[in-house]
């Protein structure tokens, strides 16, 4: 399972992203919904070492950091993913570049193209596996509010194989 280092959302923010979840599932629509809590990724690989906790103080230490949820997004063919982009400020942007300086030797073997810096999408995500024929009806259903500002206000360590989050700071 993958690894990886992630950002949260502010309480509001949070349950306003869990109520778009709890839409799409009301709404019958087949898809799979994301376990845990909702986050934006910035690093990830097959295995992280525990070292990065400690490095990523000076990360930690630039929270809460305002962000926008924005327009849905959709990822894949067929079946694909559904999330809501998240806008890729100048501070969100350095942030992520920091992260992957600080932790890049310990993201193994090595990080995912798809979440280095000039090739990462910041978003998060709202459903997983849905079937194409649903998705007007689900970007209709998840794409309210149109933006959804907030902050991200903690970090995390995700071990994929132990299923265990670490909070960061």
């Amino acid at each position: 399972m993958a690894h990886s280092i992630e950002l949260l959302f502010d309480p509001d923010t949070e349950a306003a992203l869990r109520r778009m979840w709890d839409k799409l599932a009301a709404a019958g629509i087949p898809a799979r919904i994301p376990p845990g809590r909702p986050h934006v990724t910035v690093a990830v690989s097959q295995r992280i070492n525990a070292d990065v906790d400690e490095l990523l103080g000076p990360v930690v230490r630039r929270l809460p950091l305002r962000c926008a949820v924005g327009a849905p997004l959709i990822f894949g063919r067929g079946n694909v993913v559904l999330t809501r982009l998240v806008l890729p400020s100048r501070q969100l942007l350095d942030l992520h570049a920091e992260v992957h300086r600080l932790c890049g030797p310990h993201l193994l073997p090595e990080p995912m193209a798809n979440s280095l810096p000039g090739q990462w999408t910041a978003h998060v995500t709202l459903a997983r596996r849905l079937d194409g024929a649903f998705l007007g009806q689900a970007v209709e259903v998840a794409g309210r509010p149109v933006q959804l500002d907030g902050h991200f206000t903690g970090l995390r360590r995700w071990d994929g194989d132990k299923r265990v989050e670490y909070q960061l700071g």
